[in-house]
């Protein structure tokens, strides 16, 4: 759907908007793919809901549309306790778009401002935190300030309702700074104390009230300190894809896999962490369960961003399965693996010695090189049990000491992933989710040994960009052609432009047909 600039009423005919009355339609249809994307504001009550909110539609006059909470929040309203309209997926604008509003929202979303402050965030993006601000206003209706509080206030709700962690626990992982200034914004946004909401999520569980969005399940924190808790996804949603593109690139020590279950060590900005994921299987629900042991709950945050990406979990699979089927060469694909994902990434400095060692040489071969590295460079982490993961894969400071003696192959290439080692550590080189993806390819392209294959797959995973077709890859191009589709670089180019803007999906699909035994 368009995005709206900012909140959309009027006083006249609301409906001669054609973006308002496109957004009336889906809340009067209560369709559950809208709930996310946008939020209706309720001005005769107060409140503000998901779209698929059960309760009967307000009139035109009274409503307002808003992209975010924190704009409601700024216009005085509170959250529906009868839908509960934080407890979805987040929008997909945020990994589609590639704007400063965007990139600014996947960094309020990893707890950039609770660690940074404003001017973090600004010093990130390269603006004043003026101009950011006056942005972000202008877009979304509130500042970064407002945001991180909605943020920090949903965060608290999931964990207040999904874990049994103690309120002042739940304050501090949050990111805020005190439980005074957490009471007061919890009863703000939700009308309830902390001890409130966690009581009616509780009825919820044992069947006395039945709210959208309430935990099928009881996560809870143990003594040890492992924090269980469930991340929504939008339906349909292809868990499985994921967990198998994960498995065939696991290395031994930092990662392990078993039937549904993906767990491996991950360095937090609060020092390392053990985390764990296995889907929620329900076609209508679908979620992925996360257990993590953490260094200090505060990387809560930052945890569940970085998973959302991994799994792609915002991703508005009904539209991207819409656009792709329509190409009868995809159809059958899509129709066979509905709700296919883009697997993300946890670590961004991983991901990019990954795509190096991995780049012209077989998923098995890259493998086994990572391991080598992961083992002669990495640290142990001694609070692991024995059937558990306790590798940390390598720092880039790490590999640009000691990578020319561990690494094989082609002294091209191994000075090349030295030398990124050398500039990922000191910073010349920027591989993050809230880089421009332009300038990120740019910046990746000037280094020698790098080419466009690697710039633009880790573009792909790193900045979650929807849009690239790697048709120099030899499997792609082989899957493309298992599909009756064009086999070389410049003519899948041409055909994959009736993609757009979704060419990293179909990505994944003629990925998938180069994987696929043929039959015989």
């Amino acid at each position: 759907m368009t995005p709206a600039p900012r909140p959309l009423r009027s006083t006249a005919d609301p409906l001669d908007d054609p973006v308002f009355a496109e957004r009336y339609r889906a809340m009067q249809s209560r369709d559950a793919r809208f709930d996310g994307q946008f939020i209706t504001g309720v001005h005769s009550t107060g409140i503000y809901c998901r779209p698929s909110c059960p309760a009967v539609a307000p009139k035109p006059t009274n409503v307002s549309f808003y992209l975010t909470a924190a704009a409601a929040h700024e216009a005085g309203l509170r959250a529906c306790k009868r839908c509960l309209p934080d407890a979805v997926p987040g929008s997909p604008q945020w990994d589609l778009r590639d704007d400063l509003t965007a990139r600014a929202m996947r960094l309020i979303a990893d707890g950039v401002v609770e660690r940074e402050g404003v001017p973090g965030l600004a010093a990130r993006l390269g603006y004043t935190p003026r101009h950011l601000a006056r942005v972000l206003t202008a877009e979304l209706g509130a500042g970064p300030l407002a945001l991180s509080r909605a943020h920090r206030a949903q965060t608290a709700r999931s964990l207040l309702t999904g874990t049994t962690l103690p309120v002042a626990d739940v304050a501090f992982a949050s990111g805020f700074g005190s439980v005074r200034q957490f009471n007061d914004t919890i009863r703000e946004v939700y009308e309830r104390s902390p001890l409130e909401l966690r009581a009616a999520a509780r009825l919820r569980r044992h069947g006395r009230s039945t709210g959208p969005g309430a935990p099928s399940a009881d996560p809870t924190a143990d003594p040890v300190g492992i924090v269980r808790l469930r991340l929504p996804a939008r339906a349909p949603f292809d868990a499985a894809g994921v967990f198998a593109w994960l498995r065939a690139r696991m290395l031994p020590g930092v990662e392990t896999t078993d039937a549904g279950t993906y767990r491996r060590t991950l360095g937090l900005p609060g020092g390392p962490a053990l985390v764990g994921f296995t889907a929620h299987d329900d076609a209508h629900a679908p979620a992925i369960d996360v257990e993590a042991r953490l260094s200090t709950l505060a990387d809560l945050a930052p945890l569940v961003a970085r998973v959302r990406r991994l799994f792609d979990l915002d991703a508005d699979a009904v539209a991207i399965d819409a656009a792709l089927s329509g190409d009868p060469a995809l159809a059958a694909s899509v129709a066979a693996v509905p709700g296919m994902r883009v697997p993300g990434s946890l670590d961004a400095h991983e991901l990019v010695f990954r795509a190096l060692v991995g780049q012209q040489v077989s998923v098995a071969s890259a493998r086994t090189a990572l391991g080598r590295l992961a083992a002669e460079l990495g640290e142990r982490m001694p609070s692991a049990s024995g059937d558990e993961p306790d590798l940390h894969f390598p720092t880039a400071g790490a590999i640009a000491e000691g990578g020319e003696a561990v690494l094989r192959g082609p002294r091209a290439r191994i000075r090349t992933i030295v030398d990124v080692a050398r500039r990922l550590d000191s910073g010349d080189l920027v591989v993050a989710p809230e880089r421009d993806r332009d300038e990120l390819v740019a910046d990746l392209l000037a280094v020698p040994g790098i080419g466009p294959w690697t710039a633009g797959y880790l573009a792909m995973r790193v900045t979650r960009a929807p849009d690239i077709l790697l048709t120099s890859d030899l499997a792609l191009r082989n899957g493309a052609a298992r599909l009756g589709l064009p086999a070389t670089a410049r003519e899948l180019d041409v055909a994959g432009l009736r993609w757009a803007p979704w060419r990293s999906y179909a990505s994944m699909h003629l990925w998938r047909a180069a994987a696929t035994p043929a039959q015989s």
